[in-house]
């Protein structure tokens, strides 16, 4: 039986939107909470990796853990969900799998916002430099209500409200430019990350 339902948004929009139960939000929250390994988000600049990351609130203001390969596995009940909201997304959008073969290959990043927090500025998760060249597919599930904030998105003319449990996918390209939709009086946790081209090597 499917622990997860459809919330409906525009076809045309290329967003699909899933909800996944409320308790498996609350453990990706305590996942977080008892990091001892949490950092201010930071903005990759430039088009290699030689340009480096930096700081700036002014444009993100947030702080992650990120979730590498050997600790996925703590996370099991959320990925199960996301698997079959990638599922699902691909029999609504068949030809995002009519492409070569992708799966989560980076790390996938739990955000946590302060009130006035989030990511200020419109972007997108593909602009084809080095470190996010082969981003097909973004994921993104809100893990608390937040009434007056979310995401909205600049050319879908869309706003998401940040409702505990929903869970978003869309392609990475400049097509969903998108940023926060900042809320001054709440805080907001998502878990967010990429489905990947897979790296093929010569040999």
């Amino acid at each position: 039986m499917s622990k997860i339902c459809e919330y409906l948004m525009p076809y045309k929009s290329l967003i699909g939107g899933w909800i996944i139960p409320k308790n498996i939000c609350d453990e990706v929250i305590n996942y977080y909470e008892k990091s001892n390994d949490k950092k201010p988000g930071v903005r990759y600049l430039g088009g290699s990796k030689e340009s480096g990351v930096s700081v700036n609130t002014d444009i993100k203001d947030s702080i992650d853990v990120y979730i590498s390969g050997n600790e996925v596995f703590k996370l099991d009940n959320y990925f199960n969900c996301l698997k079959e909201c990638l599922q699902n997304y691909l029999q609504k959008y068949t030809y995002a799998n009519n492409v070569e073969s992708f799966s989560i290959n980076d790390d996938v990043n739990i955000q946590y916002y302060k009130p006035n927090g989030g990511f200020k500025v419109w972007h997108m998760e593909n602009s084809g430099s080095q470190k996010n060249l082969h981003r097909h597919l973004v994921f993104m599930t809100y893990l608390n209500d937040v009434p007056d904030g979310g995401t909205e998105f600049l050319y879908q003319e869309l706003k998401v409200k940040a409702q505990k449990g929903l869970t978003i996918i869309w392609p990475a390209y400049f097509t969903h430019t998108h940023k926060g939709e900042i809320s001054k009086t709440n805080e907001k946790y998502i878990i967010t990350g990429w489905y990947s081209y897979d790296r093929k090597t010569d040999g």
